[in-house]
């Protein structure tokens, strides 16, 4: 039995989990170039927010601490499609919201997130899922230099309206690159 999982800080003080780069990357091939994206959970040095720029797509972001809530903030109709890693404390709010906006979607979620009543009712709506061959280890605890492994949950993009089938596998390719600055070390 996983104890790691039933003993984890699964509150918002748990919520400070980044994505690494090789994460985001499988999602260039699913976002067509002329999609305009809102990372609405992502500073500057956000890799969903860098890597995409860096691929030439246009894309806005908002934060938190910009004075931008993601319950109450929408960009002027400027995106076509939502991406980011959104804190897990406050999932069913984000999913809530997100099926509101309807509007096509990709947020990395831990894969037990598919259970729960609440959050039933809405994949009904529609429901895409890009699942890997691995863990993500996420950069925690203000370590932006690199991830940290171990991780005790798999992750998964939850998606609607963006994967050609509802079900789609793809093996993720590991290397490190800083969140702030920095090039990628195989």
């Amino acid at each position: 039995m996983n104890n790691a999982f039933l003993k984890s800080n699964r509150t918002a003080a748990a919520d400070e989990c980044y994505t690494p780069f090789y994460a985001v990357a499988p999602l260039l091939e699913f976002i067509p170039k002329d999609w305009r994206i809102w990372c609405p959970f992502d500073e500057e040095w956000s890799a969903f927010y860098q890597t995409f720029a860096e691929n030439g797509y246009n894309v806005v972001r908002s934060s938190l601490k910009e004075g931008q809530d993601f319950f109450n903030y929408e960009p002027p109709n400027c995106y076509d499609v939502i991406i980011s890693n959104p804190p897990f404390s406050i999932k069913d709010k984000v999913l809530a919201r997100l099926y509101e906006i309807n509007r096509p979607f990709v947020m990395l979620l831990p894969v037990t997130s598919l259970q729960a009543k609440g959050r039933f009712k809405l994949f009904r709506k529609g429901l895409e899922m890009l699942v890997f061959d691995g863990r993500i280890d996420y950069h925690t605890r203000g370590n932006f230099e690199r991830s940290i492994s171990g991780i005790h949950y798999g992750s998964a993009y939850f998606c609607r309206g963006v994967l050609p089938q509802k079900l789609v596998f793809r093996e993720l390719h590991k290397y490190t690159r800083p969140l702030k600055g920095g090039t990628a070390v195989e």
